[in-house]
């Protein structure tokens, strides 16, 4: 988030001057324009807060060097000048590329958090820590203005709420509450986990579902490059001679003189379904059937469901505490399971019974049809024996155990059938090739 300073004129000719926060100047412009309509007032001016170079010298010390942010260069020289600096060059810093913070090293961030909360260390201490040790220039400047936030005594709602690009919309939310909570190393305890296992599911779906497509398509361009230009090279020596080619390299001529013709065409009914289905897959709908049946695929569909059940049930640990404001739990737990179709199941069918049936959270639940059978049980013994909670959070260490070691089997499937696929493709350029050389 960016902050901008605004300078407007009141119904009496009296200026005003306030500070808002904005993704850009663009919507900082919306968010002043309402107010001027609600208001009364007009916008005179607005200026965004920019970073600016220094070097600065006091008589008998040595210079000083860094980055400040400040609204213009001259409010940084006066700044500079009741400090006691003599000697002051100001500049602005034109290109500030901030760059996105990876998520790696916020779950990092986040997992240090729970440490030194576990160890008492009051958060400020721990922000001020962090801030000073952190090596990323924009996950630094949020830390440093969270804590800035929070000494001011903002709402932990806000204060996390314009970091949502840095820490992701759920972790935003889980720090929100932890800072208004009694029980904050838990809940940053929980959100780390939450991030961990996140990566992980992320990182073992590119393993099993992208990397191998991408490894198939490069032997496939190898292929059409051998078949289009290497082998008809060859092959084209002995048409000259008037010798007849041998079965398997006719064929292969044919396939390359066919290709060689039409091959805009080729590549264009590749390239259309794919970006459309890309496209497609992008929109809410299309994500939306996506992780609907992607969780009924053969192997790794049913990894994929348990891995988005033990998520929801591992933020459900974290924010249940047995009270009426349960059903924003549920909520919650929905949105980071990063499943949008079990997400619309929960809030359109489960959520619903909850309020206007008066449904318990199992009953509901199963209604949903979206949780395993394992999942049920152990949810219907929590509520049942008043550890729901608990329960809750053996369903997440059940899932994660039993799908790390389902994974791993099923990613050395794919390598296995991946690895087979090449040397069937090595075979067949080496039997092509070898009837070729006998000639």
């Amino acid at each position: 988030m960016e902050i901008f300073r605004y300078t407007a004129i009141g119904l009496k000719g009296n200026r005003i001057q306030g500070v808002i926060e904005a993704v850009n100047k663009k919507e900082a412009k919306k968010a002043l324009d309402q107010l001027a309509e609600k208001r009364k007032v007009k916008i005179e001016s607005i200026q965004q807060k920019a970073t600016f170079i220094y070097t600065v010298k006091k008589t008998g010390q040595p210079t000083l060097n860094g980055e400040q942010k400040a609204f213009s260069k001259d409010e940084l020289v006066q700044v500079f000048k009741r400090f006691g600096y003599e000697k002051i060059r100001v500049q602005k810093k034109w290109f500030d590329f901030k760059g996105k913070v990876p998520a790696n090293e916020v779950t990092s961030w986040i997992r240090l958090c729970a440490d030194l909360l576990k160890e008492n260390l009051p958060y400020d201490e721990i922000l001020t820590l962090l801030s000073e040790d952190t090596a990323n220039k924009c996950l630094r400047e949020t830390i440093k203005s969270i804590s800035q936030d929070l000494k001011e005594g903002k709402e932990g709602t806000e204060v996390f709420a314009k970091h949502e690009d840095v820490f992701g919309k759920f972790p935003a939310f889980m720090l929100a509450v932890a800072s208004t909570s009694g029980n904050m190393q838990t809940i940053y305890e929980s959100t780390a986990k939450f991030m961990e296992r996140d990566e992980a599911f992320k990182r073992n779906l590119r393993k099993t579902l992208v990397t191998p497509f991408i490894t198939l398509g490069v032997i496939l361009l190898v292929v059409v490059y051998y078949v289009m230009v290497i082998f008809p090279q060859t092959a084209g020596v002995f048409k000259k001679f008037g010798k007849t080619l041998p079965p398997m390299t006719a064929a292969t001529m044919r396939f390359s003189d066919y290709l060689a013709a039409h091959w805009i065409v080729i590549l264009l009914c590749i390239i259309i379904p794919v970006g459309s289905l890309v496209y497609f897959l992008k929109t809410p709908k299309g994500k939306y059937l996506k992780d609907k049946y992607i969780i009924k695929m053969p192997a790794i569909g049913e990894l994929i469901h348990k891995t988005s059940i033990e998520i929801f049930a591992r933020v459900f640990y974290s924010l249940y505490s047995g009270s009426g404001e349960n059903v924003k739990v549920i909520q919650v737990a929905s949105e980071a399971c990063r499943n949008s179709y079990m997400e619309r199941q929960i809030k359109e069918v489960a959520i619903p019974l909850m309020l206007g049936e008066g449904k318990g959270i199992v009953e509901a639940m199963e209604a949903s049809n979206v949780f395993t059978r394992t999942a049920i049980s152990r949810f219907r013994s929590g509520a049942e024996s008043g550890a729901l909670r608990n329960n809750a959070l053996q369903l997440a260490n059940y899932y994660e155990t039993d799908t790390s070691y389902r994974m791993e089997k099923v990613i050395n499937l794919v390598n296995f059938i991946v690895t087979m696929f090449i040397m069937g493709v090595m075979i067949g350029i080496t039997v092509v090739s070898s009837e070729t050389s006998v000639m």
